[in-house]
């Protein structure tokens, strides 16, 4: 079952947990991944589920049943991170020395689906932000590991130019004459 937003939905820094959260009425939080130290300071607070947050997020649903074949409670989770990651994480610098190049040029766009490679590893992202030259990316896969201290865990987001995201697949039509 999809969540549709509510006028009652908060963004809500959870001390608790040390996340981000949204209240999603008197009975349900949903728990993002993002700690304070990635937050904007608005987010600290309690912090309406605004219009513009909204759009977004029924945008990214749809989008992601475009781009994903995954359940509805997925696609929310996705979009609840989402929709945190493009409005109240800090601005980014990309940090794609992790990465490796793409032989293929891409063309990034909000919830398409890409590959990073690092380290011989290679890892789903969807992209939440984009522009002209790099895009703000949320892992899908459960862990990458970015060197020998860190990794990137599950649905947190790092940006990245668009060189080093990879197609998922490359088909090519052949034709003959």
């Amino acid at each position: 079952m999809l969540l549709m937003p509510k006028k009652d939905w908060q963004w809500r820094y959870s001390d608790t947990y040390g996340v981000l959260s949204v209240s999603l009425g008197s009975e349900m939080e949903f728990l993002t991944p993002y700690k304070s130290k990635s937050l904007i300071p608005d987010a600290l607070s309690e912090l309406e589920f605004s219009v513009e947050h909204a759009k977004f997020y029924i945008d990214f649903i749809e989008l992601l049943s475009k781009s994903l074949t995954i359940s509805d409670a997925m696609k929310v989770q996705l979009a609840l991170n989402g929709t945190a990651a493009h409005f109240l994480l800090k601005p980014q610098m990309p940090k794609s020395w992790f990465f490796d190049t793409s032989s293929m040029c891409v063309y990034s766009e909000l919830g398409k689906v890409f590959q990073l490679k690092c380290r011989g590893a290679i890892a789903q992202v969807l992209v939440v932000e984009t522009s002209i030259q790099a895009s703000l990316v949320m892992l899908l896969s459960n862990e990458l590991p970015l060197n020998d201290n860190k990794s990137l865990m599950q649905f947190e987001c790092i940006k990245v130019m668009h060189d080093r995201l990879h197609p998922l697949k490359v088909s090519r039509a052949i034709a003959a004459a």
